[in-house]
């Protein structure tokens, strides 16, 4: 889980320099990983590694791990800088995170550990994307899927049943059309978007009509 270690040095955001943008995501991540020079990898850390890449790999790292089998409350908290990036894309700003969010870090055996379990599914993926339909990655319509991956990354951080995979896939698929400019993945990620925030107001809609339910039994 992230935290924010005081004194540990290798945590601090200064401590990583932008990688060769020349690499691939999944080739850039199994190098953060295997860096035995730090104890811990701060979110700044990947910030700052990946400045250059802009904002399609911070949003699919944060967004990941929501798809795999995490720990409870990973969304929470993984969720705070998707909401900050998001919002930024949507406004054209550049990729930037609050130091409270910056300062969390994870230890690197633990980031290690889920970097093995992404990548060989990662590396899939960017041998399936290609630069197509480019005016659906670039702005203005680069400001929409900001948009919609900001509601996204909101019902991430609020506790929703059923409210994780689906919408973090959703801002993965995004993402991913954003870093190789696939407008064809762009597409895709959207009409799954869409079709998350249907299903997660279908469950929320669902409990409020049980706790009435509820509520008229108790009530008599």
């Amino acid at each position: 889980m992230l935290s924010h270690p005081p004194t540990d040095k290798s945590a601090e955001p200064d401590q990583a320099g932008p990688l060769d943008d020349t690499l691939r995501l999944s080739e850039v991540l199994t190098r953060i990983a295997g860096d035995t020079t730090r104890d811990r990898i701060a979110v700044g850390d990947l910030l700052k590694a990946m400045q250059e890449r802009a904002f399609g790999p911070l949003m699919l790292v944060f967004a990941l791990p929501n798809v795999l089998p995490t720990p409870p409350g990973t969304s929470s908290v993984l969720g705070a800088p998707l909401v900050f990036l998001a919002a930024q894309l949507a406004l054209g700003r550049r990729p930037w995170l609050p130091p409270i969010i910056a300062r969390r870090s994870i230890a690197r055996k633990d980031f290690a550990a889920f970097v093995a379990k992404a990548t060989p599914w990662l590396a899939k993926a960017e041998r399936l994307l290609r630069p197509r339909l480019g005016g659906l990655a670039h702005p203005p319509a680069e400001y929409v899927v900001g948009l919609m991956c900001f509601v996204l990354a909101v019902v991430l951080v609020l506790p929703i049943p059923l409210g994780n995979m689906l919408p973090a896939l959703a801002i993965c698929i995004l993402a991913l059309g954003i870093l190789e400019r696939d407008g064809v993945w762009i597409l895709v990620g959207m009409a799954l978007a869409i079709a998350s925030l249907g299903v997660v107001s279908g469950v929320v809609w669902a409990f409020v009509k049980a706790g009435l339910f509820l509520l008229r039994s108790l009530l008599g």
